[in-house]
């Protein structure tokens, strides 16, 4: 907060800022189309919900401000309905990465937890590669296109260039986003099946199959005693059953061998096509 008093803000007010601002910029382009990223400053540290927030929900800062990201995602879905946009808009709710909750700031954010699992049944979080490191929320609303349920398709936000891309008639070159791929029709529910694979990276890389995940071996630490999160990394390689063993819990490497040669194979290759471009 340096320079001169034009580039100073109070972080209590930060989201009632923004969210004005992006409402404003909905009814300013209501008559034409328009792409809108809202991100915010919840739930990210240091935490500091407006006082109307302030003790609320009875857990902490970190509660805190989870009513107030609550509060400023209502106000962008109010905006559109009272607009009669909300039938003509897609919104697509997500997150950049798992949960972590001791982060060094002294918020109180683990005993105030009050039997809240952040990760849900995933092992690990933030910095891991065990899903809950990289299995983020993601959720669809787009009236009249998109029917309620849950999915089961594999999608990856860097889909969103291809997706788009194709939603809306554009043309992306071949350099263009090469690891995109085109899912709309799992993004829009009209099909279970998104990617057939996908690689992610969390100090080692791991890669999903189908039910399969392979996390290769790695010989970086265990655990990150800061954040007190398991990390995923083993000498050994790792296999898991996602569709029986969704929390990570059983290492079934030993006993599928072969299928441990294929993706650790196909990782190789991918790595290298990479390195490549």
């Amino acid at each position: 907060m340096s320079g001169g008093k034009s580039a100073r803000w109070v972080d209590e007010n930060i989201a009632d800022v923004i969210t004005a601002r992006a409402t404003a910029f909905i009814e300013q382009n209501r008559d034409r189309p328009f792409f809108l990223y809202f991100a915010t400053h919840d739930i990210h540290v240091p935490r500091v919900p407006h006082p109307r927030f302030a003790r609320k929900s009875g857990l902490g800062p970190r509660g805190d401000v989870i009513l107030e990201f609550d509060w400023s995602a209502g106000e962008i879905l109010k905006t559109l309905d009272r607009l009669d946009l909300a039938r003509n808009t897609l919104v697509i709710f997500t997150s950049d990465n798992g949960p972590v909750v001791d982060d060094g700031y002294k918020d109180q954010a683990v005993e105030k937890l009050d039997g809240h699992k952040p990760s849900g049944p995933l092992r690990g979080g933030k910095y891991s590669a065990f899903d809950a490191g990289t299995r983020v929320a993601f959720v669809v609303r787009w009236p009249g296109r998109v029917k309620a349920g849950v999915s089961d398709a594999l999608i990856s936000q860097v889909d969103f260039l291809s997706t788009f891309a194709a939603l809306t008639g554009q043309t992306l070159a071949a350099a263009d986003a090469p690891d995109s791929h085109n899912v709309l029709d799992a993004l829009l529910g009209q099909s279970n099946t998104g990617r057939d694979h996908l690689v992610e990276h969390a100090g080692t890389l791991s890669l999903i199959r189908g039910q399969w995940k392979y996390i290769e071996p790695n010989s970086g630490p265990r655990m990150n005693e800061n954040t007190n999160t398991e990390l995923g990394n083993d000498p050994q390689p790792q296999l898991y059953d996602l569709a029986v063993d969704l929390g990570e819990k059983r290492n079934v490497a030993g006993e599928h061998r072969d299928l441990v040669q294929e993706m650790a194979a196909q990782l190789k290759k991918i790595r290298e096509q990479g390195r490549s471009r």
